[in-house]
């Protein structure tokens, strides 16, 4: 017990670097030293007496030098024959591997293997990953955790833990070396990894959809719109901008949902006469407040999705605010009735514009006829999916006398007789420029018989979601009508719902659709026939045989015509110079479409190629001509 003890407290002396080398290659000192001194007597026993009597007598200190300048030289000789048998055993690992290789490859076996880029040469990469796996396998191991190491990149000295990261000569390093190779490594793959192509496509058809095709080099203004929007959060005060520029970046910060209370006050100016948020979904009560304490001067007003525009907020509005005249608020539902009563009531005389948007909780018959009553100089009025309004509401607006804008869509639960609409039409038709009637399923063509007969100054019709009012109904519509060419048409959805089609077509059909385009087709912007599904191919191709031109038309809806093909959406183009957006879902029979420039097509998912390639390079001209090569 005693001699254990003592033979493990013995202390033991530092070892020099060649000792430590020596054990870590399991070289022994001990067989070196013994195979010298046999070398040694054998040539003593080979040299005359007188010089071996002469070495026998040299000092110590000579012996000492001599026997480590031996074991240095042994050392690297074995180092050496070690580095000479790991290269030979990775070659002979690499030809074995090689061998595998060849043997599976005949075999034609591909489980496992990626497909190869063009150009790229399959024996490279084999030999590459040969070679790698080949000196993985001959790699020296790491130390294990809790040893010392110097790190390779300072040279720091620290202790190995299970996460020590490797270094780029295949050592480890410290930890903050580490950190910074870590950091390294995720910006170059930043910096290597592109955007997909997905998200671009994603933007080009959102632009499309708003309209936008943008030719060349953006302007000036437009960067600079961009800009801010893109560090909005870094932004105090816009300064002196034009009004126009300010309506712009608020509809740029609404649709990316960035106008929240921290972003608000960029917008808000004393000098402003008109507030324009797209998107109020973020803003408080308080926020409200602020807007009417900043520009108490303002005019138009303008909330979309204000769910937090409550009745505290009208009363301060009231108290502050004295030169309103346009009012537009979409989905303000904590408004109450007796509020709205008491708008109208203090600010009615004012108003010229009132334009009401998804209200569900309160705005009933009640509350338009205080408007009616109370505001003589409206001009404008547009009640849009308010619930609770009925068929007396269309009966109440005939007494608005100076209404030149009228804009109806009734709640899918509310049925509205046409007599009422008849009545409407008769009694405020003359003084029309607008006439909206949306989802008014049950109107029959005697409500367009009352707008031929009435309505003689109108620049906008719509009338869609209809579902009994005939072709025969519409093509009297535009025969001999008074009324100067519209401006702005929109029939969608106006067809039958039923299984067994009439034998009168229902909808703006094919005669309905002529007479349109010769009474309005000189002056028409904007045309939606989208789901008139009764409009024949032979129609298309007579209105839009590109000899016929309409010069004003901006912008086509065409979406779910069955008869539209590429033959129609050629002569669309050559029909229509001024033509900016196209819309065609659902057209399946479009294909090999190739759009000129500064025409944005909607919709097309077969012709995406088509417009990728060519969308914005070429003119009128050579896509129609494209176009005819393709399709023959």
């Amino acid at each position: 017990m005693s001699n254990r003890r003592a033979g493990a407290n013995r202390i033991r002396g530092p070892h020099s670097a060649l000792t430590d080398f020596l054990a870590a290659n399991n070289i022994s000192a001990a067989q070196i030293r013994d195979d010298y001194e046999r070398r040694q007597r054998e040539a003593a026993q080979g040299s005359n007496a007188g010089e071996g009597s002469a070495r026998q007598e040299q000092d110590n200190s000579d012996d000492s030098d001599d026997e480590d300048a031996a074991l240095a030289q042994a050392a690297a000789e074995e180092a050496s024959k070690k580095a000479k048998k790991r290269k030979r055993g990775e070659k002979e690992a690499i030809e074995k591997i090689k061998k595998v290789k060849a043997a599976e490859k005949a075999k034609g076996s591909k489980k496992g293997k990626k497909k190869p880029k063009r150009g790229d040469s399959d024996e490279e990469d084999d030999d590459d990953y040969d070679d790698a796996l080949a000196r993985n396998m001959y790699k020296k191991a790491k130390p294990p955790p809790g040893q010392f190491e110097h790190c390779e990149i300072c040279s720091k000295r620290f202790t190995v833990t299970p996460y020590s990261k490797d270094g780029p000569d295949g050592g480890l390093v410290c930890t903050p070396c580490g950190k910074e190779l870590t950091k390294e490594a995720k910006a170059e793959q930043r910096a290597a990894i592109k955007k997909p192509v997905g998200r671009k496509r994603r933007k080009v058809e959102s632009d499309r959809l708003d309209g936008l095709t943008h030719l060349g080099s953006k302007s000036l203004q437009q960067l600079c719109i961009e800009k801010v929007a893109q560090h909005h959060h870094q932004i105090d005060s816009l300064g002196d901008l034009p009004g126009s520029v300010y309506e712009r970046l608020s509809q740029i910060f609404s649709k990316k949902r960035v106008m929240n209370p921290k972003t608000l006050p960029v917008f808000l100016r004393p000098d402003l006469d008109k507030i324009a948020i797209d998107d109020a979904a973020y803003l408080e009560v308080d926020d409200y407040k602020q807007i009417f304490a900043v520009v108490p001067h303002v005019e138009h007003i303008v909330l979309r999705n204000a769910c937090q525009f409550k009745d505290e907020v009208v009363e301060y509005m009231l108290e502050k605010c004295d030169n309103i005249k346009h009012l537009q608020l979409y989905a303000a539902n904590l408004v109450t009735n007796p509020m709205w009563q008491e708008l109208f009531r203090q600010a009615g005389p004012r108003l010229e514009t009132i334009q009401l948007q998804w209200l569900d909780a309160a705005f009933d018959d009640d509350t338009v006829q205080e408007i009616v009553e109370h505001c003589p100089n409206l001009k404008r009025l547009k009640l849009k999916l308010c619930r609770r309004i009925t068929e007396e509401t269309v009966k109440l607006i005939p007494g608005l006398a100076k209404l030149e804008h009228l804009y109806l869509q009734v709640s899918k639960h509310q049925e509205v007789g046409s007599e009422s609409l008849v009545s409407l039409v008769t009694t405020i038709g003359p003084n029309l420029r607008t006439l909206s009637l949306e989802h008014f399923v049950d109107a029959d063509d005697s409500v367009v018989d009352a707008i031929h007969n009435h309505c003689i100054q109108l620049k906008k019709l719509r009338i869609s979601e209809n579902d009994y009012i005939t072709d025969a109904g519409y093509g009297a519509l535009f025969t001999e009508w008074q009324n100067p060419p519209l401006v702005f048409v929109d029939f969608n959805s106006t067809r039958s719902l039923e299984e067994n089609e009439p034998a009168q077509a229902i909808g703006l059909a094919s005669g309905a659709f002529a007479a349109l385009m010769n009474h309005s087709g000189s002056a028409l912007k904007h045309l939606d026939i989208a789901s008139c599904r009764h409009i024949s191919k032979a129609c298309f191709m007579e209105i839009f045989d590109g000899a016929t031109q309409y010069p004003a038309l901006e912008y086509i809806n065409i979406s779910f015509c069955n008869s539209v093909e590429t033959t129609i959406v050629a002569g669309i183009f050559k029909s229509c110079p001024a033509l900016k957006q196209l819309v065609a879902f659902g057209c399946f029979d479009v294909t090999h479409v190739v759009v000129p420039r500064g025409i944005a097509l909607i919709g097309m998912p077969t012709a995406q190629d088509a417009i990728e390639q060519y969308g914005m390079g070429i003119g009128v001209e050579e896509a129609i001509g494209r176009m005819v090569a393709v399709t023959g």
